[in-house]
């Protein structure tokens, strides 16, 4: 059947054309152009057959610049596709390379991306930060101030990674402004409050860090767990920074330190490590003897090995009656190496040598622990057991040595 109509179709063009041949022997016609001076005459069938040819001309050349402007990089390598083609490209290797940390490759591949892209944010940023790594400050901000000028919808996620490079690069008090800046603009933000949460932390400044702590808490710009133990880690900063800067104030110190101590919860004014570093800035201010009663009333409302090992280093008032509360502990809790060394230095502070000898070799028994060995060798050397007061010594030196890290060290004489 197709045969069939190929063959139908093949014999009409055939008569088309013997029927054209004859139109044209009995009737060659001609066309005249006169113009002025000017005169072109042609046969009309000649005429007719240029025509034809110059159509077919425009629309091949109109076929063949489309074709220019819209195809693969082969046919044209400006057209807009090969460039929206290379923008890919500079993008997906400059993301790469900053991935890598090849961060002169990404920040010229970055760049390039994001000038001939509309949505340039992703790579402004990514360029600064390639930037920021070379040490090229003032490019990095430069590129920021470019996403700005593109994007200014985008202002909060570019002062966001801003701070985070100007504190990157040590510049704590330039991110600070910026956050302070954002935090006006957009109260409440979870990533504002982070920033500046890790910047207070990085300076230490632990007054401004107790005043973020509510909004922290109340955004839940933090897990709960992490809250708890930030608030933990800040008071500690804040009780030592207060017994630090007191110790040139003589009496008022305390009072600043009384008035910290106070400012805690209840339940954080129980917690084993804040009673360790309020006690600890006690005992350095000179108030051993209330240090002494504040541990000692820890220790009853709840026992711990910490404290308990602590609890050896204080001098109350009345160091026998010390001894007797350690050793009622020692009844609940016989085989904690920490309140038998605090036993032994009690037992020195009451002058008892060979009870304190007894409650050192006990400790070591459950725990050779480095400051047991050193207290035992202190206690042999004055009793005159030298022998065995240097192998403490030494084996205290090789304890601590267990916790140094491993580190290339001369070869001995004759290795």
């Amino acid at each position: 059947m197709r045969r069939l109509l190929w063959l139908l179709l093949l014999l009409a063009i055939a008569a088309g054309l013997y029927l054209l041949s004859l139109a044209i022997e009995a009737d060659r016609g001609y066309v005249l152009f006169a113009y002025q001076g000017f005169r072109y005459q042609s046969g009309l069938w000649a005429f007719l057959g240029l025509l034809v040819v110059v159509v077919v001309l425009y629309y091949l050349i109109k076929w063949t610049l489309r074709l220019l402007l819209s195809s693969t990089r082969l046919a044209n390598p400006w057209s807009r596709l090969h460039r929206n083609r290379r923008v890919r490209l500079a993008s997906e290797q400059g993301m790469l390379d900053l991935a890598e940390g090849r961060w002169a490759r990404a920040q010229r591949q970055l760049t390039r991306a994001a000038e001939a892209d509309s949505q340039p944010l992703m790579y402004y940023l990514g360029a600064a930060r390639a930037a920021n790594k070379l040490g090229q400050y003032e490019q990095s901000d430069a590129l920021l101030e470019r996403a700005l000028n593109r994007q200014p919808q985008a202002e909060l996620a570019i002062a966001l990674t801003h701070a985070e490079l100007q504190r990157n690069r040590g510049d704590s008090e330039a991110a600070l402004q910026t956050l302070q800046a954002m935090r006006e603009r957009h109260p409440g933000h979870h990533l504002v409050l982070r920033q500046l949460q890790r910047l207070y932390l990085q300076r230490q400044d632990w007054s401004a860090l107790l005043g973020l702590l509510p909004e922290l808490r109340k955004e839940k710009a933090l897990p709960a767990a992490e809250l708890d133990e930030l608030e933990r880690e800040t008071w500690r900063g804040r009780l030592a920074e207060v017994g630090d800067g007191g110790l040139e104030q003589g009496e008022a110190a305390l009072s600043s330190l009384h008035k910290a101590w106070n400012h805690l919860s209840a339940s954080l004014r129980h917690e084993p490590e804040l009673i360790a570093t309020y006690v600890e800035q006690l005992r350095r201010l000179g108030a051993q003897q209330e240090a002494e009663e504040v541990l000692r009333s820890a220790l009853k409302r709840g026992y711990d090995s910490r404290l308990a090992r602590f609890y050896g280093v204080l001098r109350g008032a009345d160091p026998a009656r010390q001894l007797q509360t350690a050793e009622h502990w020692l009844k609940q809790h016989p085989q904690d190496p920490a309140l038998l060394l605090t036993l032994g230095r009690l037992s020195l502070q009451n002058q008892l040598w060979g009870k304190a000898r007894d409650y050192f070799e006990s400790s070591l028994k459950l725990e050779r622990h480095p400051e047991t060995c050193a207290e035992l060798a202190r206690l042999l050397a004055q009793l005159g057991e030298l022998e065995r007061s240097n192998q403490l010594l030494l084996e205290s030196l090789g304890l601590l040595h267990q916790g140094l890290p491993s580190l290339p060290q001369p070869r001995g004489v004759g290795v």
